[in-house]
């Protein structure tokens, strides 16, 4: 079983096109079970695509409308035709760079048994680029969690607000729990976000018997303009101490090239 995380920074890279082949090239090669990603987008002012035919695609609700660009079903669309088959969703949170629906994704090789979702952030405001909405997933007897939350020292909105919201949540499921996503809260920062997870969740990265640094972010971006140092924003938790065969940052320019400016986190849980 491998697990993938990756905020894709979608469209907003150079090169995009070169970049979402090097991606679907890479998930071709691993053939990753579970895929969640983040700032998944679409633009506004593009056609709406009819799916209502596609089995492989489960909508959060009925009313979300999927762009002919959206980057989910490109890749999505990519990787079918060059026969490895995803199921999927796509869940909009608000608007991005003023032409962007911009949301979460998951790609799943086994059938989408259930989705939910919910918002951890206090606005649920679509124009406003704090509004976090939150989409789970059902595979199987385990659930995955798509998360990219806010920022320990918001003034508006906290991470530790919006980790409470997302706590009464997870207490409503059964079974296996995967959070997987960009946190916006270093492991290196003590006595914040990364701790109060780690209070009841278990890091994979120290679960798995091999592991790289980790480190997913390397200089300043988008929401860490003043950063000077690396960061490990990414991760995958659990709600039990599982075996994990290895843990490595992936799309770092030294395992596949960089397409993003977070780099993807993958795990490969051992088989029982």
């Amino acid at each position: 079983m491998r697990l993938l995380t990756l905020n894709t920074h979608s469209w907003l890279e150079e090169q995009p096109q070169i970049k979402l082949s090097l991606l679907v090239e890479a998930i071709l090669s691993n053939q990753f079970d579970i895929i969640a990603f983040q700032e998944v987008n679409q633009s506004m002012k593009e056609s709406v695509i009819d799916l209502s035919s596609t089995s492989t695609y489960c909508p959060t609700n009925s009313t979300i409308q999927i762009k002919r660009d959206n980057f989910a079903y490109q890749v999505q669309q990519k990787l079918e035709q060059m026969g490895l088959t995803y199921h999927w969703t796509w869940q909009p949170s608000h608007v991005g760079y003023d032409i962007y629906d911009e949301g979460l994704a998951f790609l799943s090789l086994e059938p989408i048994q259930e989705l939910k979702t919910f918002y951890a952030s206090k606005s649920l405001a679509y124009t406003n680029h704090k509004t976090r909405s939150i989409v789970g997933m059902q595979v199987g007897n385990s659930w995955y969690i798509n998360l990219h939350l806010g920022w320990w020292h918001d003034e508006e909105d906290t991470f530790k607000e919006q980790w409470a919201v997302c706590s009464t949540f997870f207490e409503s499921l059964t079974g296996p729990i995967y959070l997987m996503g960009d946190f916006n809260n270093p492991s290196q920062s003590t006595d914040e976000g990364y701790d109060l997870v780690s209070k009841e969740w278990f890091d994979t990265f120290l679960l798995a018997t091999k592991r790289d640094g980790g480190n997913t972010v390397e200089s300043n971006i988008d929401g860490w303009s003043a950063n000077t140092e690396k960061l490990r924003l990414d991760f995958i938790f659990t709600n039990k101490a599982i075996p994990v065969k290895q843990s490595e940052v992936i799309f770092n320019g030294l395992n596949y090239p960089v397409i993003s400016d977070h780099y993807g986190v993958s795990i490969e849980l051992v088989q029982e």
